[in-house]
């Protein structure tokens, strides 16, 4: 019985391998065909290559002067996005000021906040519950504030100075001025687009800023109007029931002018973003526009000499 098993094994072994030979081993017929379905593709490439070629060929070339028209247009069109831009700047500014006196305001909830240990474990800001830690949040805040600040001038200054240029530019007429297009585009790319994401990233930070300090107010405003544990422990910043009254009071209405503030400079900022980010490819194009100007004056001025 085991003498058949192995027979059994061997034949199948023998049948196996002959399969797998069969497979490895094309016929000339399944050969020739295969070389024509390459051939057959190739030649498509090859074709759809051709007619490609000769389209670029029919293809208008655009020479030095269009260039410089579509750096001049694109200039006019950047400078447009920049006056919204900075008109936009202006309400940044007002809330960045705003913010900077009302912290320092809500300073003295944070700290009498950082006594109740009940209510410090619930603190919606970096390392809640530490007294230290908490006064360094506001004294990063305004930190951050006051870089935003300096950010928003040194943007509102750089914008000027090219909006001045681009209309300084369009009295030019259209033939002229090309060494200083030329200067400008390299001003927007070097200058003008550093300091534009520069103001983007310190803004966005005020927006995270005001979105923890609102959110620290709304869970202080709640903790308390549950418990009379944080007045009854701040004894600091209130005396007497009448003063307690008040600044419940003064801290409800903290909380909607904040939250009102921050959802007309979110709003705001959505545009501001999305103009700036439209704004980033077509400064880069500029540079470009006068890359290309470049090699077609160069590849001119050294056929004008071979003749």
């Amino acid at each position: 019985m085991a003498r058949n098993m192995l027979v059994s094994l061997l034949f199948l072994f023998i049948m196996l391998a002959t399969a797998a030979g069969a497979e490895e081993t094309p016929s000339p017929d399944m050969l020739l065909r295969q070389k024509d379905d390459a051939l057959s593709a190739l030649q498509k490439d090859n074709a759809a290559l051709q007619e490609k070629i000769r389209a670029l060929e029919g293809m208008p070339r655009i020479g030095r002067e269009e260039l410089f028209l579509k750096s001049r247009r694109r200039l006019q069109e950047i400078a447009a996005d920049v006056k919204i831009q900075r008109q936009s700047m202006a309400d940044f500014e007002n809330f960045v000021k705003w913010m900077t006196t009302n912290l320092n305001g809500y300073s003295k909830y944070i700290e009498a906040g950082s006594v109740v240990a009940g209510f410090a474990k619930v603190l919606p800001i970096p390392y809640a519950g530490q007294a230290s830690v908490l006064t360094k949040f506001i004294s990063q805040g305004i930190l951050s504030l006051n870089a935003a600040s300096v950010s928003i001038a040194r943007y509102l200054d750089t914008s000027r100075q090219f909006i001045s240029r681009v209309e300084s530019l369009n009295q030019s007429g259209p033939d002229g001025g090309s060494g200083e297009t030329a200067d400008i585009a390299r001003f927007a790319d070097d200058r003008m687009l550093k300091d534009m994401d520069d103001v983007r990233a310190r803004l966005a930070s005020i927006s995270e800023l005001s979105a923890s300090t609102l959110s620290f107010l709304e869970s202080l405003n709640h903790y308390v109007g549950s418990t009379d544990a944080y007045w009854n422990k701040t004894k600091s910043i209130i005396t007497g029931s009448e003063a307690e009254k008040k600044e419940k009071s003064y801290l409800s209405q903290s909380i909607q002018n904040l939250k009102n503030g921050a959802g007309r400079f979110n709003a705001r900022l959505k545009i501001f973003e999305d103009s700036a980010k439209k704004d980033e490819p077509l400064v880069k194009s500029l540079v470009t526009y006068d890359e290309l100007i470049r090699e077609i004056t160069a590849k001119t001025s050294k056929t004008g000499n071979k003749s």
